[in-house]
């Protein structure tokens, strides 16, 4: 009787819940640490410094390697981070398998060539290296034309497809040479063709608005970058701009393989307890609330129908936008790269530390001031007012943990 007892008590202990963790505005504002996380974390390691729960960093963040995110995450919270539970806004591009033998284009900050080589991509060229090779075609700063007015003979392969990591530094270089590669099928420096539509492949990370850092007023995001980017486009062509892909929160795609990084961390652990719910903590009612919102609704439709099922409908048009506004995803090769979603539920917990303030014009309460004008999310991704309404808000991520574990009944020690 109390050897069924006592393994009855140990059952109760392995979680059946996982954590993805927004970094900006919940953990850190800029590259100052938010007091609440070293006290939230030191709630979820035992005294070895191991996770008691799985847990992911689901960052849109995307100018640098995991390993590098992992390891400043480790010094901020005091706990040993691996790699493999931080997920950058391009860390999807990993099953996007049929580009990486492509010459691509890579726009961002950071070390680009690093991050694309280690996502797979064999053949990366960055905005500069393109610059250098068609010096003609930025010449939007005066300081910087070329001396020498003659076209470059420099022989470039053609660029394929064009992947946006993130905001880059000088605008109007990347916007410029972007739009010239879309215009001329992935030759730069060639005329503008009248048959270049639709262009070649975009796949774009991050599609936040406006982040936090230290400035007491959000800062442009590289999702302010991409409205440039697509009203550009179609001010020259009287079209949209399509993208192959869009990864970083609050794509599904994301959620998905951020699942997939949950289940990895409780396989590696020998936690045999299904993993349900995925609590999502976030600070952005657009990117992180919106997005866990969004991937519950896809749970939730997928338990009813099956992902198969629920793939052919959205196909066919079945599946509305607030299932998966982003249909160019759907029937793309990634999805056959990750296992089918297995979670049963996905909670978001706004925390108040952030780019959400209970005081500010969007605040919850407001009534009619959260509307299709004033929606800060991606073009793409349509406005639901469901979408945006966290499950939970609470002051910051030491009382979302406290949450979670009493919501959960999860008492480790």
């Amino acid at each position: 009787m109390y050897l069924l007892v006592s393994l009855s008590f140990q059952l109760s202990l392995l979680p059946s819940f996982g954590f993805l963790f927004d970094i900006d505005g919940v953990l850190v504002r800029g590259k100052t640490p938010i007091p609440a996380a070293r006290t939230a974390f030191q709630k979820l390691v035992n005294s070895q410094g191991q996770f008691l729960v799985p847990v992911v960093f689901v960052t849109n963040a995307g100018n640098c390697l995991r390993q590098k995110k992992a390891d400043q995450l480790s010094h901020l919270l005091g706990v040993p981070i691996s790699q493999d539970q931080v997920m950058m806004s391009h860390s999807p591009l990993r099953m996007f398998k049929r580009y990486h033998e492509k010459c691509v284009l890579v726009s961002g900050q950071g070390p680009l060539l690093d991050i694309a080589q280690d996502l797979g991509f064999c053949q990366p060229i960055t905005i500069d290296t393109l610059r250098e090779k068609r010096p003609l075609l930025d010449a939007v700063d005066h300081d910087r034309r070329p001396n020498v007015l003659s076209p470059s003979a420099v022989e470039l392969p053609k660029i394929e497809a064009v992947v946006l990591f993130g905001e880059p530094v000088r605008w109007e270089t990347s916007l410029q040479l972007i739009i010239d590669v879309l215009l001329t099928s992935g030759y730069p420096g060639n005329p503008y063709g009248q048959e270049n539509y639709p262009h070649i492949p975009v796949l774009a990370c991050n599609m936040d608005l406006m982040w936090v850092a230290e400035a007491q007023s959000p800062r442009f995001g590289h999702g302010t970058f991409m409205v440039c980017l697509e009203n550009i486009y179609k001010k020259i062509t009287g079209k949209d701009l399509k993208y192959e892909a869009l990864m970083g929160k609050p794509s599904r795609l994301t959620y998905q393989y951020a699942e997939h990084l949950i289940r990895a961390q409780a396989l590696q652990r020998s936690w045999e307890q299904p993993i349900q719910t995925l609590y999502a903590v976030g600070d952005n009612l657009m990117t992180d609330v919106y997005g866990a919102n969004l991937y519950n609704r896809y749970l939730q439709e997928s338990s009813r129908t099956g992902p198969k099922s629920l793939l052919q409908a959205q196909l066919s048009g079945a599946g509305g936008p607030a299932t998966l506004p982003q249909h160019h995803e759907i029937g793309l090769s990634w999805e056959n790269e990750l296992a089918a979603a297995a979670a049963a539920r996905c909670r978001s917990v706004l925390v108040c530390t952030g780019v959400y303030s209970p005081h500010s014009e969007l605040s919850l309460d407001s009534g009619d001031s959260v509307t299709q004008s004033v929606f800060h999310g991606h073009r793409d991704f349509g406005f639901d007012p469901g979408l945006v309404e966290p499950d939970h808000i609470v002051p910051d991520v030491d009382a979302a943990v406290d949450l979670v574990f009493q919501l959960e009944n999860f008492a480790p020690h």
